[in-house]
This record gives C-alpha cells, sequence and structure tokens, in this order.
C-alpha cells in the first residue's frame, strides 16, 4: 500500500474518482430530473407499507427497526466505515487472530535483541568491574569498602542502566512501529511478511524514538515532581525533625503534581496517536503531536475510554496468559519423563527445572507481546475510524482494497 491510496494524507489522499457520497458517481445533474407533471395521479400509488421488498437484503427486516448505521465492506479486520466500540476490540482481536505468527514473529525478534544487547552489556560491565565487584562483596562485615572499588562499580552502574534504558526506548519504538504496518494491511486483508515489515519500520524508528520520548516526558513531568516533592518531605523531617520554613516549597510542588497530574493524562491520550501519525504518514514528532491532536480534539473521552479499555483487557488477559502457562509447568509429569530415582540425580534436577524456566519464558515472552501489542492495535484502529469520521478515508481504503462500496439504503419500517 502506498501513499496514493490515501493513508498519507498528501495530495493524492482525497477519494478516488467515481466515487459520491455512496458509492455512486453523485446526484444527476440539476436540470435532468423528470418534468413536473409526469407523475402518476392521485390515488395510484401503493398502499402505505406495501411496497415491493428491496432487492438485496443488507438492511433489517420490514418492521420495527428503525435506522441502523450503514456498514461498509469488509475486505479485511474491520468494516470500511466508522467503528464502533465492538468493532475496535473485535479488529484488534482478529488482527492478532489472524497475523498472529507474524506479530509473534517481529515481537521475538524485537525483543530477542533487546534480550542480546541487554545480555551483551551485562557481561561487558562484569568483565570491566569484575574484580572489583569480589573485593566489595569479600569486605569483612564490619569494614567500610576501598572507595577505589565502589567507584568502578557506580560508573559501571550507571552505564549499563542508561543501556538498558536505551535498549528498552528502542524496543518499544520499533514495536509501536511495526504495529501500524500490520495494521495498515489487516484493514485491507493483504499479506504481512516479518521482514518486509522490519524493513519498513527501520526506517521510521528514530521518528517514533521521539515521538515516545516527547509525549513520555510530557506525560513523567507531574509524576517527577510528586516523587520529588514525596522524597525531599521525609529528607527534610529526617533532617530536621520538624517542620522548616521551605518545606512550603517542597509542599507547593507536591500540590503542584497533583494539579498537573490530570493535564498530563489529557495530554497523554491527546497524543495518544501520534506513533500511527509517524508511521502510516511519515511525518516527523512534533508534527506527528501536533496531527494526534488535530485527530483526537472532540474525540477525547471515547478515545481516552477504549485506550483504558484495552490496557486493562492487555493486562488482564497477559496475567492470565502467563499463570496458566506457570500453573502447566508446576503439574507433575509435565516437563519430564516422571521417572525419577529415590535419590534424584543433578542431571534429573536440571532437566525438570530447564524446563519448567523454559516454560515461564515462553509464558513471559506470549504475555508481554499480547499486553504490548493488543493496546497499540487498538489504538492504531482508533487512529483509521477517526479519519474515516473526520476526512471520509473510507472511500480511499475501498479503492486500495480493490472494492467496491456496497448500496446505501435506509433501514424499512
Amino acid at each position: 500500500m502506498t501513499q496514493d491510496a490515501g493513508w498519507g494524507g498528501g495530495p493524492n489522499s482525497g477519494p478516488p474518482g467515481g466515487y459520491g457520497p455512496y458509492g455512486g458517481g453523485g446526484p444527476p445533474p440539476y436540470g435532468n430530473q423528470p418534468p413536473y407533471g409526469n407523475q402518476p395521479p392521485y390515488g395510484g400509488q401503493p398502499p402505505y407499507g406495501g411496497g415491493p421488498p428491496p432487492p438485496y437484503g443488507s438492511g433489517p427486516p420490514p418492521g420495527w427497526g428503525g435506522w441502523s448505521r450503514p456498514q461498509g465492506p469488509k475486505p479485511g479486520v474491520i468494516p470500511l466505515s466508522p467503528l464502533g466500540l465492538g468493532e475496535i476490540l473485535g479488529g484488534a482481536f482478529s488482527t492478532l487472530g489472524r497475523y498472529w505468527a507474524q506479530v509473534l514473529g517481529v515481537a521475538v525478534v524485537v525483543y530477542g535483541a533487546a534480550l542480546l544487547v541487554s545480555g551483551a552489556a551485562l557481561a561487558v560491565a562484569y568483565a570491566a568491574v569484575g574484580d572489583h565487584l569480589s573485593a566489595v562483596v569479600d569486605t569483612p562485615g564490619r569494614s567500610t569498602p576501598a572507595w577505589d572499588d565502589v567507584q568502578p562499580l557506580i560508573v559501571a552502574f550507571v552505564c549499563l542502566w542508561l543501556v538498558l534504558m536505551a535498549t528498552l526506548l528502542l524496543a518499544t519504538a520499533m514495536m509501536q512501529t511495526c504495529c501500524p504496518l500490520i495494521v495498515q494491511e489487516a484493514v485491507l486483508g493483504g499479506p504481512v511478511k516479518v521482514a518486509a515489515t522490519l524493513l519498513r519500520a527501520l526506517s521510521r524508528v528514530p521518528a517514533a524514538i521521539g515521538t515516545v520520548f516527547l509525549s513520555g516526558l510530557i506525560a513523567m513531568i507531574p509524576v517527577l515532581l510528586f516523587i520529588t516533592g514525596v522524597v525531599s518531605t521525609v529528607v527534610m523531617f529526617a533532617a530536621t525533625g520538624g517542620w522548616d520554613p521551605a518545606a512550603w516549597l517542597i509542599l507547593l510542588g507536591f500540590v503542584g503534581s497533583l494539579v498537573l497530574g490530570p493535564l498530563a493524562i489529557w495530554l497523554w491520550v491527546l497524543f495518544s496517536l501520534a506513533p500511527a501519525v509517524v508511521v502510516i504518514e511519515s511525518r516527523g514528532p512534533v508534527d506527528a503531536l501536533r496531527r494526534s491532536a488535530q485527530l483526537v480534539r472532540g474525540s477525547w473521552w471515547r478515545v481516552c475510554g477504549i485506550s483504558l479499555l484495552a490496557f486493562v483487557i492487555a493486562s488482564i488477559a497477559g496475567l492470565v496468559l502467563q499463570q496458566v502457562l506457570n500453573v502447566v509447568g508446576a503439574l507433575p509429569n509435565t516437563l519430564s519423563s516422571g521417572e525419577f530415582s529415590y535419590e534424584p540425580t543433578l542431571g534429573e534436577i536440571f532437566v525438570a527445572v530447564s524446563g519448567y524456566l523454559l516454560l515461564a519464558l515462553v509464558g513471559q515472552l506470549v504475555s508481554q507481546v499480547f499486553s504490548t501489542t493488543f493496546p497499540q492495535l487498538v489504538l492504531n484502529l482508533l487512529y483509521i475510524d477517526q479519519r474515516i469520521r473526520r476526512e471520509d478515508l473510507a472511500p480511499s481504503l475501498i479503492a486500495a482494497a480493490g472494492t467496491r462500496p456496497a448500496p446505501y439504503r435506509p433501514a424499512h419500517r
């Protein structure tokens, strides 16, 4: 799928030619209507309610049905029309169901690479300061470790922490870049290849990192103020044993964090569609945040509620998956033959423990994949839904999917 399909919001993003409001070519030009007076005489109309049934059955049956929201064609995981809550959540589950191998493959590559980098950094740090660590550990109980041994450990810990945080940020940005690419194809029912997805995502990772950093920094400011206020208050009471005039500044920071908390939540929701904008519309971090705010504005509560529900579902489902695999691994004879001698050997114990640890690792990976990808899939479907509602993206998606919109008719009574 290319920018010409209408995803990118560029000059070619309008509906393709021939797509009118309801899929036709628009109303006939003014003046081509039949002349006045050619209607059948009064009384020749069919009786009320006795007209012929429609030639197609896409609407509700005659009777008490009222108006129903028209549904667009569904070449992929969602209908190409404004989406409801059930269609957004169902589309996310359908994406995981249809493309589970691709999603799992991307996650294994991304988190596997992050794990390798973290292990390599830990090995390098241990090789650099292992002797100092042994000296500190072997220090007698009532003695103070030498500063020449403690200083390298502090430097190594800070460097290792920075590497781990950078690796985690890169893995998060990579997943947030891959999820829009998967959804982009899943909406149109197209194929998803792991290698192609990773290659396309690499070009947008720097912008995604900038977006994650900026949006996270905005949300973390109230939290940092709150932590600073609490720590400063505890230190002040421990040092002075009472209230100090300078404590009013600490109290002011504490109250300020509580006041800025709702503002941080509001900004986080406002910028929640920025990763999808970065990938699909190929915009920079600042422009993506501005574009996300434009799409969310007027639908803040809807986006907030659906996003919060997605995170709750992902957290609960991920925890349940992990616990189920842990219970299965703890059952007797699950990962071993159960033929232990009266005094188990070290090899038998190693086989049983390694099997349990392997299953626990798999459970952690599956839980992490679901907890990370499901909310991102929901947010990307919300991005598509907002563009369908605000910018009439559906005709462009229909053209990109190679389908024609179904004729629209209101429900009959």
